[in-house]
């Protein structure tokens, strides 16, 4: 449960603080063979935030890894998942035991989410900071950009 996710990617852009790093997320067929012609496979390009300090070290272009541990995956998952899981079933159970309307119980839950969102976004510096990237140069091995070059 220790091991870190990695992820090869490009740095897109370089600004004061920030590298955004261009992954590409894909299913585990979509390097089949087949996989044109397989609605199955799927592949998604997303961009990363990583902030660091020393940020001017990266350029755009280079070839990087994205790190995050496995806790941290863990816990995004929680904040995102598990625990409006949970808001939104106690709700429910409550307001049906109390009211017995599906209806409201089924509006009550909704709207119980709304408070806890709200919180997620007023805290959301302090889990930036918790949630964080880090980045490893050189994705490819030795291979660099500057080294295809030449």
């Amino acid at each position: 449960m220790g091991a870190d996710i990695r992820h090869c990617g490009v740095v897109d852009d370089v600004t004061d603080g920030c590298v955004k790093v261009r992954i590409v997320q894909s299913s585990a067929c979509a390097s089949c063979k087949v996989a044109g012609h397989c609605n199955a496979s799927e592949s998604k390009e997303k961009i990363v935030d990583v902030y660091e300090r020393d940020a001017r070290k990266f350029a755009v272009g280079d070839n990087v890894v994205v790190v995050a541990s496995s806790r941290m995956g863990m816990f995004a998952v929680l904040l995102s998942s598990v625990i409006p899981l949970f808001v939104l079933v106690v709700v429910l159970v409550a307001v049906y035991a109390a009211t017995n309307s599906e209806g409201r119980a089924a509006v009550a839950s909704l709207c119980a989410l709304i408070p806890y969102y709200l919180i997620l976004y007023l805290c959301r510096e302090r889990i930036r900071a918790r949630l964080s990237f880090r980045i490893e140069p050189d994705c490819m091995g030795t291979v660099m950009k500057t080294d295809i070059n030449n």
